[in-house]
C-alpha cells in the first residue's frame, strides 16, 4: 500500500497547470515536486479525488471544473468604489491587484483586480483570479510516503527539513 496515494499519505506531485486555452499558469519546479499530505484538503478537491490511488510514477491528465477548483465566478463579487477612497498616488491600473483591508477579518487582506477605473470609480473583482476557469492539470506522481505523527496532527506535509 505504500506506493499509493491515500488518506494520510505524503505525496510528491510533479504538475503542469493549464487553462482550457492551453494557457500555462503553473507548474512544479524540476526535480522538486510539490508535497502534500493527501485527504486534508491541502490541494483543491477536485484534483486531490482524482489522485486518489495513483502509485508512484503514474501520469494523469485531469480536468477540474470550477465547482471542485475556485468556484464559479459570482458577479456579487465586483464592487463599484468611489475613487477617492483610493490614495491619489496608487496606481490603478485595469488587470492590475490590489490588496484591500479586509473588514471581516481583521489583520487579513483580500486580494482584488481591478477591472474597471473612470475619473469617479474604481471597479474591483474580488473573485479568486481562477474562479469559472475550468483548470487542466498534468500530473506524475513522484514520491509517496507515510506521514508522521506530526504531519498528520497538523494537516500538512512539512517538506524535507521536517520543520517550517
Amino acid at each position: 500500500m505504500s506506493d499509493t496515494v491515500g488518506t494520510d499519505m505524503v505525496v510528491g506531485l510533479e504538475y503542469v497547470l493549464k487553462l482550457g486555452d492551453g494557457q500555462e499558469i503553473d507548474r512544479s519546479n524540476e526535480g522538486d515536486p510539490l508535497e502534500y499530505l493527501h485527504g486534508h484538503r491541502n490541494i483543491i478537491p477536485g484534483l486531490e479525488s482524482e489522485l486518489e490511488g495513483m502509485k508512484v510514477g503514474e501520469s494523469k491528465e485531469v480536468a477540474v471544473s470550477p465547482a471542485d477548483a475556485y468556484g464559479e465566478h459570482d458577479p456579487d463579487d465586483v464592487e463599484d468604489h468611489p475613487r477617492s477612497v483610493f490614495p491619489p498616488e496608487l496606481d490603478l491600473r485595469v488587470n492590475g491587484m490590489l490588496e484591500i483591508r479586509d473588514p471581516a477579518n481583521p489583520g487579513g487582506t483580500q486580494a482584488a483586480m481591478i477591472t474597471a477605473v473612470t475619473d469617479e470609480t474604481v471597479t474591483l473583482d474580488f473573485n479568486h483570479p481562477l474562479a469559472g476557469e475550468t483548470l487542466h492539470f498534468s500530473v506524475k506522481i513522484a514520491s509517496v510516503r507515510a506521514a508522521s505523527d506530526e504531519e498528520k496532527a497538523h494537516g500538512h506535509a512539512h517538506g524535507a527539513h521536517g520543520h517550517h
